[in-house]
């Protein structure tokens, strides 16, 4: 009877299907195969390894480019994505939703997350559905877990460059682009060419052939055979990382492979580091990125104290750096930023007040380490300040006027970010005084 019964069940069951016209649908995998427009689609999800993945119990909603939407990418992408499993991965996962989107839900609103973990975003435009730019062609393929939407074109995550994964490394990329002989030539002496060939990755910032030539007579000759000096200039011009453009602007500074840092100014849309304008933007390598610049950066070689003593202008700072017993700070001490009265600055004080601080150390001292804030705090970081903290313990007020910064309201910023190797210097054109001196 038992027997009878189960039979009877499964005759109903059979019937009721049949009846009712339930469909028994292919997993998207088979689906397709079966529609045959998206081989290239099926090659890519075996090569990342995620067939198992979309036969899996889902739902899912993919968004399957065809094989004409893969023919239409620039040449060389399909293959590039295919020697990289994980920007493929990536690219596969952005075309696919963890649950079912039917073609009604995409016309209604304005978007979902991928699986990827980027949004998608729908829109209607001329009567087509759009995912991102791409368009669909046939909505709502049904699937055994979900639902397949074929679309006109390859979506790209924001998380996966493109550009990248079509590039040489940096040294082929400065070599290809015919500008850089003298820098590839250095860097090859110097022994540097492995690092920029390795997975990096690295920002360089690359001067050109024409920036070598204007430094002085027989310097390139000098330092292809001083090859420790050679080294340690390449390195200044290299960052750890990739720092694009839209980062750079950003920035006050950037640490080099070198050690020290270079200072990043923006004046006028113009982007400067150190000395070099930064001419050309985001040359993109397989290992990292070129900013091209119009001179050759060279790293501090001397302190915070010998720095003021080669430019002439800070005679008058300097006797009173020394009769206040600060010479040695200035010079082994740091980092520091000073704050740096020129000649000219300390002869507007009335007659008298130099030689009067001369025999007045402690008060000396007071006014010059009021001059003084500790760590490097360049010119980009002092224009986002209203004050900053001295190392005599008082803070100065700092403003924006004219495009320039001042001190207390007094003293104005006339030069900016002159590096030393413990610190950095801005001039200024008035001596500060601290709050009661």
């Amino acid at each position: 009877m038992k027997k009878v019964l189960v039979l009877a069940f499964i005759v109903l069951v059979a019937g009721f299907g049949f009846a009712t016209g339930i469909i028994e649908y292919s997993d998207p995998i088979d689906t397709a195969q079966e529609a045959g427009v998206f081989s290239t689609l099926l090659t890519a999800v075996d090569a990342a390894g995620l067939t198992d993945t979309l036969r899996g119990r889902g739902p899912f909603t993919i968004f399957a480019p065809t094989d004409a939407a893969f023919a239409a990418l620039p040449s060389g992408v399909v293959e590039a994505l295919l020697s990289d499993p994980d920007a493929l991965r990536a690219v596969l996962l952005y075309h696919v939703v963890p649950r079912e989107v039917r073609s009604g839900e995409v016309v209604s609103t304005g978007g979902t997350a991928s699986l990827q973990g980027e949004r998608l975003d729908f829109s209607v435009r001329a009567g087509s559905a759009f995912i991102d730019e791409a368009r669909v062609v046939q909505p709502d393929i049904d699937t055994s877990n979900g639902v397949i939407h074929a679309i006109d074109s390859v979506l790209v995550p924001s998380a996966v460059n493109i550009a990248k994964l079509l590039a040489d490394d940096l040294v082929n990329t400065a070599v290809a682009d015919g500008r850089f002989t003298t820098l590839v030539s250095a860097v090859q002496a110097a022994g540097l060419e492995a690092t920029l060939r390795s997975p990096g990755p690295f920002t360089v910032f690359a001067p050109t052939d024409r920036a070598f030539a204007a430094l002085p007579a027989g310097t390139v000759q000098s330092l292809l055979r001083d090859i420790p000096t050679l080294s340690e200039i390449l390195l200044y011009h290299v960052v750890s990382g990739e720092v694009y453009a839209a980062d750079v602007v950003e920035l006050s500074s950037a640490v080099t492979a070198q050690g020290q840092p270079v200072a990043i100014t923006v004046s006028g849309g113009r982007v400067f580091v150190n000395n070099a304008e930064v001419t050309i933007t985001d040359v993109q390598a397989s290992n990292g990125v070129i900013h091209v610049i119009d001179a050759v950066i060279l790293p501090p070689a001397d302190t915070i104290a010998a720095t003021l003593e080669s430019d002439g202008r800070f005679s008058t700072l300097l006797t009173a750096v020394r009769a206040a017993g600060l010479g040695e700070t200035l010079t082994t001490g740091g980092p520091f930023t000073v704050f740096a009265p020129t000649d000219a600055a300390f002869a507007r004080l009335p007659v008298g007040t130099v030689q009067s601080l001369l025999s007045d150390i402690p008060t000396l001292t007071d006014i010059l380490l009021y001059h003084v804030v500790d760590g490097r705090v360049f010119s980009g970081d002092v224009v986002d300040l209203d004050s900053a903290p001295t190392v005599q313990g008082g803070s100065i007020a700092i403003s924006i006027s004219g495009g320039r910064a001042r001190l207390n309201g007094e003293a104005t910023v006339t030069g900016v970010n002159t590096l030393a190797t413990n610190g950095v210097i801005h001039v200024i054109d008035r001596v500060i005084l601290p709050s009661g001196n």
